[in-house]
Parts: C-alpha cells; structure tokens; sequence
C-alpha cells in the first residue's frame, strides 16, 4: 500500500492568481469586464492543486466591492471552481464585507490587524464569526509590522488571547500571516528574516492550540525578481523548512514549484544558506554568493523550456515512478503496457511498479518536498494508468481478487451536481488501495442507503456544492440513524465546513460517527484513522469533543448582538452640519443630453495606469516608459495605444453620448422624493435608499444616502448616465473577423477607458459648471481617481444602496434610452457594455459607505416603501440580509 496516507505535514496551498494586484492578466480582465475569462484564470488555478484561491479586487479605478460580488456570484454558479474555499482578500473592510455576503461555504478573510488598534480589531473579529469565516490575522498592531521572530510571537500570541477569550473566536479557525519579508537584499538586517519567519511558527504552533500559520511565499524571493528559476528555488527551499516548522498554508503558485530533492545541488545549497541565514562558506556573504550565480539560472517568465528525456532511458519501473513525481501523463501508457507484457497479470503492473511509484510520492510528500497540487497530479497519472490496465483485467477471469484496505461508498446528494472533488478524493483512496463505489450525482438518500447495504460498506461519504446541499446532508444523516447504521459517515465539498457538520449534521447520526473532510489530502488519514482497529474509537472519540467545542463556541458566537433596530439606527442618523456651505441651485433642471462629447477630451482624462495593467504590464504611468524590466514593452504599447486613440478621434469610431439631470428632492425619511419644480408639489420619482443597522460607538452615525438630502428646504439631487461603446462592439468584431485580436482588445481596452473617462469628466464638469458648487476647482486625473473633490457619484447596485432595481427609476429620470441610446437588461446591467451611471449628491459631508447586513424590520419596511411583498425585498437583498428567510419560515410554520 503506498505512503500517500503517512503525508505529513499537509501544506494548503491557496492561488495567487485570481487577485488584480499580482495577476496583471486577472486586473486586465477584471478591468475589462470579461468575466467569463476571470473565471478561466481560477479555474486554472483549480486545476493545478489550488485548495484555495485568494480573490482580491484592489485596483485604482475598479470599484472593488461591485467585482467581488460580481465574481463571488458567477464563482457559485461554476462548481468546478466553487469546489474550493474562497479567501476573500481586501484591505477595504467594505469589500472584504461584500464578499462575505456573497460566498458560499466557509470562507477565509484576509485579513484583519491590530494596526488600527485593539477596537477596530474586535469590531472585525465580531463581524467574520457571525459570518462563520475564518480569519488570516497580520502580525500587525499600532507600532508596525512584526520583523523580528519576538515581535512575530508577541502580536500573534495578543492576536490570539483578544480572539479566543474575548470574542469566542474558534481558534482553528484563525490563521496567523507572521509576514514573510525578503532576504538576500543586501541590507544586512534582512538576512534573519527567513529565521525569524520559521522560529515564530514553531513558537506560535506550539503555544498558540489550534490556530494555523500562512503567508505570501512569493515575498521571501522579490529581491529576485525577473529570475524566475532562482525564485521558484528560494520559494522551494523556504517551503521545506518552514512546512516542516508548522507553516499550514500559504499564497504561493505551488504548480510550478520544483520538486525540492530536483533543485540543482549547488543552487539549493546557495538558496539554503541564505533562507537560514547560515555562517558564510567563503569570502563572500551569502547574499552575493547567491547574486554571482543567479545569472547562470536565469530564465525569462513564459520562456520555452529545453525538455529533458534523459529518464525515458531509465527501466520502465523507474519511468513509472519518475511519470507519477512528475505529473507526466505523455507516457504513462506506453509504459503501463510495457510493464503489463513483462508480467504475469496486469494486477501484478498496479501492486508492482504503480504502487512503489506512489509511495515514492508519498514519501516525498510526507518530507515536505512536494506539494498537494503535485500529488494530484500523480494521482491522475496513476488513474490514468489504471484505466488502461482496467480491460485487460476484465478480460482476467481466473485471477484471485485484489484484497482492498477498505470499502467506501462516495455520492453526491440529491438536487447537487457537483462531483469535481468527490473524483479526486476517489482517485487518491484508490490509490491508496481504497475500493470506491461512486453513485455519482443527484443521489437520493434511499439510494444511498441501500447500495451501501448492499455492497457491505466500511464509510459513506457524502458531497455537495450548493446550499441546499447541507439540509440534504443532515437528512441523510437522520435517516442512517432511523435505519439504524453505525458505519461512518464523511462529509465534504464546497459549501461544507467542520462548523456546520458539527452544529447540523453531527447530532442528527449518534449511533455512528460523523467527520469532516476538509479536501482530497486528508481524505486517506481521516479514512485509515476510522478504519484502524486500533485507532478507531480513540479517533472517534476525539472529533466528538472537538464538535462539543465547536458547538459551544457557535453558540456563543449566535449570541453576539451587532445590529440596531431599524428605529434605532434612523435616530441615530447622520446629521448635517448647519453651517456647512450648500451646494446651491444647479444651473438648470430637468434633462441635459449629449449626442457626441469630445472624444479628445475624454482622451485627456484617461489613466494610463490600469490600461497598461491590463496588458500585463506593471507600473504606474508614465514611470513605468522608463522601467528597466518593462519598459520598452510599455513604450511599444503606448505608442500603439496613441496611435489607435488618434483613429477612433480622427475617424469616429466611438460616439460617447450622456445624458445628466438635476431636480429639486427633499429627504423623506429613508426616501428620495425628486421633483418637477421648485414648488416640491408634484413628486415625479422617489429613490428609496437602505440604512446601515450595524451598532456604531464612537458617535458614528448610521448612514443612508438620503442622509445626504435635506428634510426641508432647497436642495436637490442629480443622475447621470454615459457611454462610450457605441460603436465598440462592431470595431471590435471587424478586428477578430480579420484574425486581428490584438487591434480588437486593444479598442475595447480603448472603450473602457473613454467611458470610465466620461463619467470623471461630466462629474467634473457637473461640480464646476452644471451644478456649479465648486467653480475653482482644480483637479488633476489622478486626483480624480482619489476623490480629492467635493461630492460623490454611487450608482444602484452598489455598497451604499445595493438595490439593483433602483437603477430603473434612474433610468427613467434620465430618459436615458432615447437621450443616451442607453438600456437595462433584465437583471439590470447597462447596454452598452462601455457605460457607467449613478446619482450626484453634492452636500459637502457626503461619502461612500456599506450598508452592511441589514435585519427583517428594515426589509419589511423597504417592501412597504417599494410596493413589494416581503419575499420579493428578500430576493433582490438576499446578499445583505442578516437572517435566514427560509430558517424563518419554517419557525413560522412549527
């Protein structure tokens, strides 16, 4: 039986490349809006071991909370992708707040700090365990970040007792981030710092139960940037040590990561000298030892790699073996078949040269030298292996049986089509000698039942995607109770987490056990642990306690109050300054339209910056024409850029039409009255706007946006709507037809930018002109891009009024489809593609904010206001709703 089942320790690895400020292809496409190719990059991810993928949306011009709920969203709907854990990765609470309204299953927010002081650090604490997240903690408090292996151990081990025995925050589900730093800098303080990063984990492991250590791998390596072979040495060798110290996961692209024993002899040694800090071997220190061999490695990022095949001369057992380190799937079947006509049964291929190829893999696995993602890449050459021989073993009727360790039933419940996980946790039990009856999809819980009395099972396994998955889940479990079995049961799958197992399913199943697997590598532990005479009842007993634990902090975390009633939060409301300066009368009321605006003025107002992001090229413009790495790239770009730019001016190929308007409004309540004239008699629209509920201190209001409207008196509210897509799609189109795709993007690259340009210029135009309450004001672009100005521009959909359907009534006032050739989807999404559209308000205070979660009574009464019925309010909010509808329901009923 191969070692695969002795790996130790298990290293999570989460992708780097679904994140907009380490991924210039994942910014261009988020950028762009192609979400359909974003969603290709985590899928990529996936498939190369990803257990997690880090989801950050932190880009100047993107509104980060908009693309993480887009992207949360068209994740769920994806279970290929949706199958792993999601870390939602922010340094904007409102974004990272966004995301936790979106996700499904358990997620891991990164991160929280103390950086902003104890207070805030509670506030955040409070929020992720009442949405049942996981936490990465920075090793970060008020003075800085933590250098030095003591100063590691002191923020975490505060981190830790402010969590633990303040808030009731489980620890396994907080994840420590120590803060990998750079060595071989040649700043000589810098050279301890891989020591200090593995000495604090072992401490920190050690006194700290339960919580776990990660961090961004690619740091320890940037003062090798652009060496690409030498970085993924250092990130190998960091890997090794800091695995073995007690480093559980960490950011890193561990598919390209070489195998640790296949780094060149004299690299590793020079890479290992400097990550611990060693005493010198010659003249020269560490850090120019390494320096002074670098350029013998050096790579180019994507360069075409020479091919080695000097293994293929090998015996075809050590090709085997090589094959399933490897991940090589070119030859595996040539040389199964090779090694079947060299045996007397095809049994003999898979207990001979596969099984030994395997616990080499284990081996290595359990030494730290290879990563999660590698395995599964042995996993799938050694099923790829079985598959051929699979045939000749049908044919084999004489032959005795193989004797399997075990038994074990796999499926995915009723209403869930999910089975990406479920196979790989079956691939890696059968290699590991597991036999495996997989039911498939849409299993029932009689069908389940009954072929796992029929096949005399030793386990049930059980896996889901959707949401609806964990109810069926808990009446599996019930009905294995009625029935009475006593075999295991194991969950699994996206949406699952140790909590709700522990909370839901567990108790619904005591004649048995029930476990929780969190992925595929530790599906053969958890399994040989139950399946151990010997070990059985002890381990048993150990993860009923530790759901006791669990159950007792839920509960505990249950009874957190955070949110005020609706009431409450309106009497605490923002209240305007008196002697603040109104922005006064705009220079006209009603609709204003514009047919063609100056495309060369919008060509003014472009940043550059996110336009080369978005071809890959990182920089701030126009420093980065200068870049000794990417600057003749960016030069050529540029130049192809401009030259593009000048066509669509000269020649037209863009109309940018909008249309902008002003009426006087008054606040009514949480309302927006609009009206026709000044007389505010004739109400001809009404903006309803939701009001944050979350319990404030330091005498912070709650806010709505019609906090930012006056109750009485002149004021007034403004909208607007611009595109510069007319035209972009059939330009667009004329390139790819002509197999151009670099002229095609770039126009659409050109699009984006112009429309994103149009709605900084209007606003401008509107705070200086239309409305006039700023008349000298000067702005550059980039102070654009900061809001360094009076006002704000939010839009439906958005965090302070995330209501979609309020974007009809802009529309609406704007008469935007016949003023702006403009229109809504059904689900409310803007055509053209290239648009951009939201509300002006200009009070001096305003800002953008979160509404946050918000609770039933606010529903209610926004159903009321909207002429809804209470399910539709549900429906539309669903995402910010800080209640259970469906939960609520069924108390109801009962």
């Amino acid at each position: 039986m191969p070692s695969v089942s002795k790996m130790r320790p298990v290293f999570i690895n989460v992708g780097e490349r679904t994140n907009v400020t380490g991924s210039a292809k994942f910014r261009k496409l988020v950028v762009d809006g192609d979400y359909t190719a974003a969603l290709d990059v985590a899928r990529q991810q996936v498939e190369a071991g990803a257990q997690v993928i880090d989801i950050n949306m932190d880009e100047g011009l993107l509104d980060g909370a908009v693309a993480m709920r887009t992207f949360l969203n068209l994740i769920a709907a994806e279970p290929d992708i949706a199958r792993v854990p999601v870390m939602i990765d922010s340094s904007k609470w409102e974004v990272i707040e966004t995301g936790l309204k979106c996700v499904q299953g358990k997620p891991i927010v990164n991160s929280i700090s103390m950086k902003e002081g104890e207070q805030a650090f509670r506030e955040h604490a409070v929020k992720c365990l009442r949405y049942g997240a996981a936490v990465v903690v920075m090793a970060f408090d008020e003075v800085g970040q933590a250098d030095t292996a003591a100063r590691k151990i002191e923020i975490c081990t505060r981190a830790y007792n402010i969590l633990v025995n303040e808030v009731g925050f489980p620890p396994e589900d907080i994840i420590f981030d120590p803060n990998i730093f750079a060595v071989a800098t040649g700043i000589e303080e810098h050279d301890n710092y891989a020591v200090d990063f593995i000495e604090a984990v072992k401490v920190i492991k050690a006194t700290l139960p339960y919580a776990r250590i990660s961090g961004g791998v690619s740091n320890v390596s940037f003062s090798f940037r652009g060496n690409e072979p030498v970085r993924r040495a250092i990130h190998s060798v960091f890997l090794y040590h800091a695995i073995n110290a007690g480093m559980d996961m960490g950011i890193v692209n561990a598919g390209d990561l070489p195998v640790y024993d296949d780094i060149d002899p004299v690299l590793r040694e020079a890479v290992e000298d400097v990550i611990l800090n060693r005493p010198q071997r010659t003249n020269v220190s560490n850090t120019e030892r390494l320096v002074d061999m670098a350029p013998n490695y050096k790579g180019e990022k994507g360069a075409a790699r020479v091919v080695d095949l000097k293994w293929r001369e090998q015996p075809v057992a050590a090709r085997i073996a090589h094959a399933l380190v490897h991940g090589i799937t070119e030859f595996i079947e040539a040389d199964t078949e090779e090694a079947r006509l060299s045996v007397e049964r095809p049994l003999h291929v898979i207990e001979g040269p596969l099984m030994d190829g395997m616990n080499v893999v284990g081996d290595l696995f359990g030494s730290g030298k290879m990563f999660l993602p590698q395995v599964v890449k042995s996993a799938r050459v050694m099923k790829q292996a079985v598959a051929w021989l699979e045939p000749f073993m049908e044919a084999e009727k004489a032959g005795k049986p193989r004797e399997q360790a075990g038994r074990i039933l796999m499926a995915t419940v009723k209403g869930d089509v999910h089975d990406i996980g479920k196979n790989i946790v079956g691939v890696v039990l059968q290699c590991n000698n597991y036999e495996v009856i997989d039911l498939g999809v849409m299993v029932p819980a009689d069908r389940i039942l009954d072929a796992a009395v029929e096949h005399k099972v030793d386990i049930i396994g059980l896996s889901g995607l959707i949401t609806p998955s964990l109810d069926e889940m808990v009446f599996v479990a019930r009905e294995m109770e009625r029935r009475g079995f006593d075999i295991p049961l194991l969950i699994g799958g996206a949406t699952t987490s140790r909590t709700h197992t522990a909370v839901k399913i567990e108790p619904s199943y005591r004649k048995g056990s029930t476990t929780y697997v969190i992925d595929a590598s530790r599906a053969v532990g958890v399994v040989s642990g139950l399946l151990s005479p010997t070990e059985k009842a002890k381990n048993e007993a150990a993860t009923r306690d530790e759901y006791i634990r669990i159950r007792e902090q839920y509960a505990r975390g249950q009874e957190v109050k955070a949110r005020a009633t609706i009431q409450q939060a309106r009497e605490n409301r923002f209240q305007p300054d008196p002697a603040a300066t109104m922005p006064g009368k705009p220079s006209f009321l009603g609709v204003r339209s514009f047919d063609a605006w100056d495309l060369q003025d919008l060509a003014d107002h472009i940043d550059w910056t996110p336009f080369f992001a978005s071809w890959e090229l990182i920089g701030r413009y126009p420093l980065i024409l200068e870049d000794e790495i990417v600057g003749e790239a960016a030069k050529d770009l540029f130049k192809d850029a401009q030259g593009m730019l000048k066509r669509i001016i000269d020649e037209k190929w863009f109309t940018a039409k909008g249309v902008v308007g002003f009426w006087p409004a008054r606040a009514d309540g949480d309302d927006i009255a609009v009206y026709a004239a000044e007389s505010r008699s004739d109400e001809i629209a009404r903006f309803h706007t939701l009001r944050q509920q979350i319990k404030k201190s330091n005498g912070k209001p709650n806010l709505a946006l019609s906090d930012f409207i006056a109750e009485e008196g002149s004021d007034y509210v403004g909208a607007f709507a611009v595109t510069a897509g007319h035209g972009e799609l059939e330009i667009a189109k004329r390139f790819k037809d002509a197999g151009d795709d670099y002229s095609s993007i770039m126009a659409t690259a050109l699009a984006d930018r112009l429309a994103e340009a149009f709605a900084e210029a209007l606003h401008k135009k509107v705070r200086t002109e239309l409305w006039g309450y700023a008349p000298d004001e000067a702005t550059s672009v980039q102070d654009l891009i900061e809001e360094k100005y009076q006002g704000i521009r939010p839009a439906p959909g958005y965090p302070a009024q995330p209501d979609h359907t309020e974007k009809a009534t802009l529309f609406r006032l704007l008469d935007a489809g016949n003023k702006a050739g403009m229109a809504l989807t059904e689900s409310y999404a803007m055509t053209p593609p290239a648009s951009v559209s939201g509300l002006y308000f200009g009070h001096p205070s305003s800002h953008y904010f979160g509404v946050g979660k918000i609770d039933r009574d606010q529903i209610e009464d926004y159903a009321r206001r909207k002429g809804w019925d209470v399910e539709t309010a549900e429906r539309w909010l669903a995402p910010i709703l800080n209640y259970d509808p469906h939960a609520l329901a069924r108390d109801t009923a009962a």
